[in-house]
């Protein structure tokens, strides 16, 4: 199986040529990294060429590197029913360089898009309706930064008993404890309550 993957991936970055940067085979997975502004030509050829045929669009997400540049990979899942196989396509995208929206090629990409900027502040040219689809009105950041704030926000929620809707700190729904982290079958360095009923051994 791998080494069809790396046939296919030596097949995709012949044909597109400086439009794809490499591709790697990893734990039975083919990942073709590309250039940003080529996404749609890249996945044109991924939908449309005979010896891909994915037709269908799983997923769009990020990843934040905050240490580079170029901060974000954009991540696209494609799938071929026709082949059975899935393919992972990667970009880099920053805070101000945008990605070209893949709307016009695979049409249910829409919402993932809606999603990535949304949580992660990618920004999609071409885009027809580039706003938050996760988040609440008016939220201000992207929750899945890894520079997001974990605190000093609040949270909105219907009042049943107001009728309206009321804005409300965040709140860790458990507290922190502290556990010890060991087994009861291995026994315990002190004395629990009520040891001291029991007969020596």
């Amino acid at each position: 199986m791998s080494e069809s993957l790396e046939e296919l991936g030596r097949t995709i970055a012949g044909a597109l040529g400086p439009m794809v940067t490499g591709f790697k085979v990893a734990l039975g997975e083919l990942t073709v990294t590309a250039r940003a502004e080529a996404i749609v030509e890249v996945a044109t050829f991924l939908r449309d060429d005979p010896r891909c045929l994915f037709g269908c669009i799983i997923d769009i997400t990020a990843v934040d590197w905050p240490e580079r540049d170029d901060r974000f990979d954009v991540v696209y899942h494609f799938l071929s029913p026709k082949r059975n196989r899935r393919i992972r396509a990667k970009v880099e995208a920053s805070e101000v360089k945008p990605v070209p929206s893949i709307i016009g090629v695979f049409p249910g990409a829409g919402w993932y898009e809606r999603e990535t900027y949304d949580l992660y502040g990618v920004l999609f040219t071409g885009h027809p309706d580039m706003r938050r689809i996760l988040t609440d009105y008016g939220f201000e950041g992207h929750p899945l930064r890894k520079d997001f704030p974990l605190t000093g926000f609040v949270e909105v929620r219907y009042d049943d008993e107001l009728k309206r809707v009321v804005y409300d700190p965040v709140r860790l729904s458990q507290e922190f404890r502290n556990f010890d982290f060991l087994s009861p079958w291995e026994g315990i360095d002190y004395v629990l309550p009520g040891d001291e009923k029991a007969k020596p051994q």
